[in-house]
């Protein structure tokens, strides 16, 4: 008898396995969906965004709205994620960095990550609505409709695509802002000038890594050869320049300035040092130590700013 029980339960693990396995994929298919490298960015500066925006004569400080502004700013960027890829799909498949997508890959139906994408971004401007404020959730469905209405097709059209796409890409300290303060003053329009301009040495470090990806999958991303390195030239390095004074004018507004000036300076000289060597050197290594600066400066930068307020 203990055998049969035995023999019984390896048959019923055995046919339950594989189910496990198709939930495994199917979940780690909506994961990638969301993009979450970038969701993981966007969570930081909305998180920072919002605290420094918390007027200082409130009574306790509103961390149930912090977290629903938080939830509803990622499932907005992971739902636009989602509908960027179904859009993208067929030029996915054209690229390496791209050819492990769900939706390239055959893990995810094309209509189920549709609908993913609709429910999460549509579901996270309402949840932003109903339970933070009016103003975030407006910030949160104008960067939406921009981002898939004019970058995504402008990707294929113009170089100048970087710069659209840059508008709505520089939003989230604006939803973090609106959400904790119910309006969007001088603060919050420099957060957003400083994320606005960091993306274009960050993007330009990617462009140049998966310039021939997106040659061959038909993106306009960067001009025509014979244009090309100056354009990244003064992508990289006109942003970059800028990027540092306007950085250093936080340390206006906080409390300990002298730190955070300090701290500024030296993140700003070290991006503006990679930025530059891309600049002026163009090699696929240079790109990729720009992209890892630039991932390690606005998160820095944006702690920085929080450290600095009392």
């Amino acid at each position: 008898m203990e055998t049969e029980a035995t023999v019984a339960k390896l048959a019923l693990l055995a046919e339950l396995e594989p189910r496990k396995r198709a939930y495994l994929r199917l979940l780690t298919g909506y994961w990638a969906l969301t993009k979450p490298d970038i969701l993981v960015l966007i969570a930081i500066v909305v998180f920072v965004s919002f605290c420094l925006a918390v007027p200082a004569t409130l009574q306790g400080f509103p961390s149930a709205r912090l977290m629903r502004a938080m939830l509803g700013s990622v499932l907005v960027a992971g739902g636009a994620g989602a509908l960027n890829q179904v859009i993208e799909r067929r030029f996915d498949s054209q690229m390496r960095r791209t050819s492990r997508r769900p939706l390239v890959a055959g893990g995810m139906p094309s209509a189920r990550a549709l609908w993913f994408g609709i429910f999460a971004s549509l579901g996270g401007i309402a949840f932003l609505a109903l339970v933070v404020n009016s103003l975030s959730s407006v910030v949160a469905g104008l960067t939406l409709v921009s981002y898939l209405a004019i970058y995504t097709p402008l990707k294929r059209k113009t170089p100048m695509c970087t710069l659209l796409g840059a508008l709505p890409g520089a939003a989230p300290p604006l939803i973090g802002w609106a959400a904790a303060s119910g309006n969007l003053n001088s603060e919050a329009w420099l957060l957003y000038s400083i994320v606005f301009l960091w993306q274009f040495p960050h993007f330009m470090a990617i462009a140049w890594m998966y310039r021939e990806d997106y040659d061959r999958a038909g993106y306009r991303i960067l001009p025509q050869p014979d244009n090309r390195h100056r354009f990244v030239a003064m992508q990289t390095l006109i942003p970059a320049l800028l990027l540092v004074p306007i950085s250093l004018m936080p340390a206006l507004l906080g409390d300990e300035a002298k730190i955070y000036f300090a701290g500024a300076a030296a993140l700003g000289a070290a991006f503006l040092y990679y930025a530059a060597r891309l600049a002026f050197l163009r090699s696929n290594a240079v790109a990729r130590r720009l992209l890892l600066a630039s991932v390690i400066y606005l998160p820095s930068l944006f702690v920085l700013m929080l450290l600095g307020r009392k």
